[in-house]
């Protein structure tokens, strides 16, 4: 979201240039550096001294070349002799009479009786440190603690200057866009009519409310977006920015919560005072349930500053008077978090639901954003949509992206496409990677993928078979891959069970090849066992157990919240769902088995051609198994 207009600011968008800031550290650093220098020169400016190890010293003395000596600790220091320093001093043609010297450990006895005996003058040591690492032990901290808050003052300086204060927490993060300031327009969202109608309708009262105020109506006060990732909420708001004639105001839910207690409430009121100023105005909200869940849900309990944040959206939000022209838009992908005092009519009054587009819906979408994309004469966008069922827009954003990074690989003027097929292959089975497989693990990967295939083509309602490859993809050693026919929006049964055929076939074209099974089996184990207890338990697709919907198999959101909820079933009837669910497993499979076993020809003759060309396509592998069938016939 782009940013407001400032009209003391240039209108090609560059800011204007920001106030220099005097630099308040110069005098203390100069200061700082000065002291430093002058501690340095005082300490260069110390007399040279010759250091003597402690025989020389005691040589020195009997010789009577120490005039006097200052003792302190190990240190012995003092002045030598004229010919002292002419014998034990460097050779660099000044005498030094400044000695050091260090004592041994050990105390020794003779060392005092030898110095008055000699008359050698015996000086007492200064007590304490010197005064210049008094003064700097004494000044230091002040020093430090003084830069520390210029340091402070300076930021806040610059966030003041910058737009902010040293103390804005409590102001809203809400950013202000305007129509011209917005690059994005309903022209830009497809595939998402009934949505737009809803929102065009909004902006109009926004524009004229006095065409539905005559008539009685009154403006909804807030209006929920919801749905999966991807289907194009924050992107219809954005387009909201650019239509609507109104203020525009847009946030994250999670820019509401700081680390301080309150901070949200007090943005929120913030946001809503600068609204109601300008109104008619919009607010956005996006990921509502970041602050907008369930009060108190959960095994942690609540959380204070995010309920006192909901709270304060819902106080602000019945605040609304008939003659303030504020629409609150929000969005969310997950409706069943969010606290139903959000829900109510009166707050969020009309619910948008963005589902995943249908084919035509995402024949629209490919053509939005293929405007600035050069087509080669060979795509065929409905084609393309054909093949992307269950995209969303984001998705399919994705794919002509990927398309054209492909053809700017490969050097081409165009995009083709062969680089749509490659970049729709590489959003739904994975990047193509190499594996050192051996030729036995080679073989059973084949004949595993080949039992997949076997099945989608031969069950009458399993999702028509569309390529069959042993190259990797992804976490996948190789993969079969279905295309439905059509989009759909209920499952049969009959469909169901084939599906689960088709998840079996691998494992049962093991079974039957080599006798045994493979870990390979295990995600479409996985697969068909959660796709059976959600028939069973959710569904009611069993004689034995009935027509019951028991939630078993459903994802709970927070936490504990199924510890706390009464159970829907005794222990016996859970014994018999999963008997019901072993049952029908150990059924199905069987099924399977003896259908591969019956087309063994075909499973052998599949596994040889995708050994030899690793890739087949639909067409490939049905003329292979017609060919297998023709030659049986004869």
């Amino acid at each position: 979201m782009t940013a407001p207009n400032d009209p003391k600011k240039p209108d090609n968008g560059s800011q204007a240039p920001q106030p220099a800031i005097p630099n308040q550290y110069s005098f203390l650093w100069l200061s700082a550096a000065i002291f430093l220098m002058f501690l340095w020169l005082q300490d260069a400016g110390q007399p040279r001294q010759t250091e003597l190890a402690y025989s020389q010293f005691k040589e020195a003395v009997t010789a009577g070349q120490v005039e006097s000596v200052t003792l302190r600790n190990e240190e012995i220091r003092g002045q030598l002799t004229e010919s002292g320093a002419a014998r034990f001093g460097p050779d660099t043609g000044t005498p030094v009479r400044d000695f050091l010297s260090l004592r041994p450990p050990v105390e020794d006895p003779e060392l005092l009786p030898l110095l008055e005996q000699q008359q050698v003058v015996i000086r007492g040591a200064p007590s304490g440190r010197p005064w210049w690492q008094e003064l700097i032990l004494g000044f230091l901290p002040w020093i430090l603690l003084l830069a520390l808050m210029f340091w402070f003052w300076g930021a806040a300086q610059r966030r003041m200057t910058q737009g902010g204060g040293a103390l804005d927490y409590a102001k809203s993060r809400a950013r202000r866009a305007r129509k011209e300031t917005s690059t994005t327009t309903l022209d830009d969202v497809a595939g998402i009519e009934s949505a737009k109608r809803e929102i065009t309708e909004i902006i109009d009262f926004l524009k004229s409310p006095e065409k539905y105020r005559r008539l009685g109506a009154v403006m909804p006060k807030g209006i929920l977006l919801v749905g999966p990732p991807g289907t194009g909420k924050t992107l219809l708001a954005r387009a909201i920015a650019g239509e609507a004639d109104v203020p525009f105001f847009s946030i994250s839910a999670s820019e509401f919560i700081e680390m301080f207690v309150g901070v949200g409430a007090a943005r929120v009121r913030d946001m809503f005072q600068n609204a109601r100023k300008e109104a008619p105005a919009l607010i956005f909200i996006d990921e509502l349930d970041a602050v907008g869940r369930s009060r108190g849900a959960g095994l942690g309990g609540g959380h204070d500053e995010r309920e006192q944040t909901l709270n304060q959206i819902l106080t602000e939000m019945d605040g609304f008077e008939a003659h303030e022209n504020i629409l609150v838009l929000a969005a969310t992908n997950r409706p069943d978090v969010l606290d139903t005092a959000l829900l109510r009519p009166g707050r969020f009054d009309r619910k948008i639901t963005l589902d995943r587009p249908h084919k035509e819906a995402r024949q629209a979408i490919l053509e939005v954003h293929a405007r600035k994309v050069p087509l080669a004469p060979d795509v065929d966008l409905a084609q393309v949509a054909a093949r992307t069922t269950g995209f969303s827009g984001a998705d399919l954003k994705n794919l002509v992206n990927e398309a054209a990074l492909t053809a700017a690989r490969e050097n081409l003027d165009q995009v083709n496409e062969h680089c749509f097929e490659l970049a729709r292959d590489r959003i739904i089975l994975g990047e193509e990677r190499e594996a050192h497989l051996t030729a036995e693990e080679r073989e059973s990967v084949a004949y595993h993928e080949c039992g997949h295939a076997i099945m989608a083509y031969y069950m009458p309602k399993a999702d028509p078979l569309t390529k069959l490859t042993i190259i990797p993809h992804g976490m996948a050693m190789g993969v079969t891959e279905q295309t439905p026919r059509e989009d759909k929006y209920t499952y049969t049964e009959s469909y169901l069970k084939d599906r689960i055929r088709v998840m079996l076939g691998g494992r049962s074209a093991e079974k039957i090849v080599y006798g045994e099974v493979s870990t390979g089996a295990q995600n479409d184990l996985k697969e068909a066992t959660k796709l059976l207890r959600r028939m069973v338990g959710q569904w009611g697709m069993s004689d034995s157990v009935g027509p019951m919907g028991l939630g078993i198999g459903e994802e709970h959101i927070f936490l504990g919240k199924e510890m706390g909820a009464p159970r829907e079933y005794s222990e016996k009837l859970a014994e018999m769902i999963d008997s019901e669910i072993q049952a029908q497993l150990v059924k199905l499979e069987s099924e399977t088995v003896s259908f591969l076993t019956e087309h063994r020809e075909q499973l052998d003759a599949l596994a040889q051609a995708v050994m030899k060309q690793e890739t087949l396509s639909a067409g490939d592998v049905d003329e292979i198994l017609s060919g297998v069938e023709a030659r049986k016939r004869a």
